[in-house]
């Protein structure tokens, strides 16, 4: 592989893709079929070979015939323990007696912590500080020491680089390693092994291990398929470097499994050269798309594991009528985070609605109120009265009422009847 130089290039399906400035200069072939395939034999007994399954009602939906693979169901959760395993494996008997030493905001670590138990070596993980709870303790449960390190993936990379050199520790990185990216390549290969049909697949994007091995190993199986990759609009690192654009990357997301500032130069390779889009989705359509599997599939995946379907909801004409592969490749989320999801989730739906009613302020009002919105069929969750902060006159009272509901024609018969009842009704 040629070191990066500014020029641009055009792919297959004919896009311009300007490069950036080459950050290294790499003279070696670019991984190969080979090398995943003997990841698949080193992962063997190691790892789940997990369900990937056509969704009748995702397809319905969405216009396209969709199969999921189910990689949340990995002992850890994630895909990453793929390329963990198949790093650790290759170890020397000297660099195990070292230890190991990676960063990560959470899927990559346990994957790291799992299989260093399993082969009962050292292993310290460096996480941001913004990681949620729920992978911090995951990690720590598999007998890793964690250090909690810099508010980015790029501060906890530079200090595991540190922690390295220091302890004698060897890295391992969660994305811009062969080894890593060959074990991620196995996804491809089971799932072209039960549904070889597949026209797409569309792939969650942040460092670019995941995607950089499933499209090596996927167009070498079948080179007309086509590798769709997704970033969050908060964080298109890959989308970037590879189109050659300057889009402003935000502080945070629901995504942060793939909050990566700075993708891999071995990854950004070979997604230059083997992957055929990429595509953004914001934040609004990730949660959509993780209430739709929890309600749809009954499967709960994190903000990352989402974003392939995300890009299905936003850009339907891109896939109608084909066959798509979605890999829910994570399924680690802060509960908090997922019942504050649910919640605004409900809110996009109608199924949970504001209104305020407008009264005279007198015994008995209240009840009258309450009792038209039961009869509606409607449920109560909240209840406020505002006398103070509103321009009514002083002998009425706002009253605002958070309404369970079972959609927004069913809002709109319950404001009806209050306002067939004589009572001032706004949908907030």
């Amino acid at each position: 592989m040629e070191a990066m130089d500014g020029a641009a290039v055009t792919d297959l399906c004919g896009f311009s893709r300007g490069r950036p400035p080459a950050r290294r200069v790499y003279h070696r072939a670019m991984l190969n079929r080979h090398d995943i395939e003997a990841a698949a034999q080193r992962l063997a007994g190691q790892v789940l070979d997990t369900p990937c399954v056509e969704s009748r009602t995702l397809s319905q939906l969405t216009g396209c015939q969709v199969f999921l693979k189910f990689e949340n169901l990995q002992y850890t959760a994630s895909f990453k323990e793929r390329g963990a395993c198949n790093k650790l494996a290759q170890l020397t008997p000297e660099e195990r007696a070292r230890g190991v030493v990676a960063m990560s905001a959470g899927n990559h670590a346990q994957g790291v912590a799992y299989h260093a138990q399993r082969l009962g070596l050292r292993a310290v993980i460096v996480m941001p500080r913004f990681t949620p709870g729920v992978k911090i303790e995951r990690t720590r449960g598999f007998g890793a020491e964690v250090v909690l390190h810099g508010d980015t993936l790029d501060a906890s990379r530079a200090h595991a680089r540190e922690l390295a050199a220091r302890e004698g520790l060897v890295f391992v990185h969660p994305y811009d390693d062969e080894a890593i990216v060959a074990g991620q390549g196995t996804v491809a290969l089971e799932m072209l092994r039960v549904q070889p049909d597949l026209d797409t697949l569309v792939i969650a994007v942040g460092g670019g291990g995941l995607i950089a091995g499933m499209a090596t190993a996927a167009k070498a199986i079948k080179p007309g398929i086509r590798i769709i990759g997704v970033q969050t609009e908060r964080f298109p690192a890959m989308f970037n470097a590879i189109q050659g654009t300057h889009l402003p990357q935000g502080s945070s997301t629901i995504a942060e499994g793939i909050a990566v500032g700075t993708p891999g130069d071995i990854t950004t390779a070979i997604v230059r050269d083997k992957v055929d889009d990429l595509l953004l989705v914001d934040e609004g359509d990730i949660e959509q798309a993780i209430v739709m599997l929890l309600e749809i599939e009954k499967t709960l995946v994190e903000g990352a594991g989402a974003v392939g379907l995300a890009a299905l909801l936003k850009y339907p004409g891109r896939f109608a009528g084909q066959k798509v592969g979605l890999v829910l490749c994570g399924g680690n989320i802060d509960p908090l985070l997922l019942a504050s999801i649910i919640e605004r989730g409900m809110v996009r739906a109608g199924r949970l609605a504001r209104v305020q009613v407008n009264a005279r302020d007198v015994p008995g009002n209240l009840a009258r109120i309450t009792g038209i919105v039961a009869e509606a069929g409607a449920n109560i969750n909240e209840v406020h009265h505002q006398r103070a902060f509103t321009l009514l006159a002083a002998q009425n009272v706002a009253i605002e009422l958070v309404l369970q509901t079972r959609g927004r024609e069913h809002i709109n018969q319950v404001i009806a009847r209050l306002r067939e009842a004589g009572f001032d009704t706004t949908l907030l």
